[in-house]
């Protein structure tokens, strides 16, 4: 496993946001299948110190009364959120993978580079007008975000922003997502 390259780091919160993402970030090789580089968070979250900084940023970016609710995207969205809704003092709301929900659920399907997936979010998730702020911790070909957006607009919330902690950007997912707008705080 190595670090991240973190000297040139770039993202929408600046330079300084983006070192601190990328010195937290490890790549493990061949994981979860040969040839694809996993870029590992998980010291990201360990680190309380970073951790905090890192919710902060995405706080303070979006502004404290731009969101009535944070939604996370199944799994790793799910701390990010909890944190931003912590901090905010507004609520959290899982996307989950399919038949993981005990209520009613909108669902949608999309394609997954290798294959297919379902997401889905209970009927009751979010009242007519509620403002949502949709996280997740990496965005790669955008697939599982444009269904999550798709998604939570169909249940009835109104997307007031989309943030993920780690973009890359070669794999062109904030193209796809357009013309929403996309904040990643760390761009590889």
């Amino acid at each position: 496993m190595t670090e991240t390259h973190s000297t040139a780091a770039r993202g929408d919160s600046g330079p300084e946001a983006a070192r601190l993402v990328a010195s937290r970030v490890l790549d493990v090789p061949d994981f979860p299948k040969p040839g694809v580089m996993f870029k590992d968070l998980m010291p990201l979250f360990a680190d309380g110190k970073v951790f905090r900084e890192v919710i902060d940023g995405i706080v303070a970016y979006h502004g404290r009364d731009t969101f009535d609710v944070v939604v996370g995207i199944e799994a790793r969205g799910f701390v990010v959120a909890a944190a931003i809704a912590y901090a905010t003092g507004v609520g959290v709301v899982p996307v989950r993978k399919a038949g993981k929900l005990p209520r009613p659920a909108h669902s949608v399907s999309y394609e997954l580079e290798y294959g297919e997936a379902t997401l889905e979010v209970h009927e009751d998730a979010f009242t007519a007008g509620h403002r949502v702020l949709v996280v997740d911790d990496v965005l790669a070909t955008g697939g599982t975000a444009e269904a999550t957006l798709d998604l939570v607009e169909r249940a009835g919330g109104t997307v007031t922003g989309f943030t993920v902690l780690l973009e890359l950007g070669f794999l062109g997912g904030r193209e796809r997502l357009a013309p929403r707008p996309v904040h990643a705080l760390l761009t590889v």
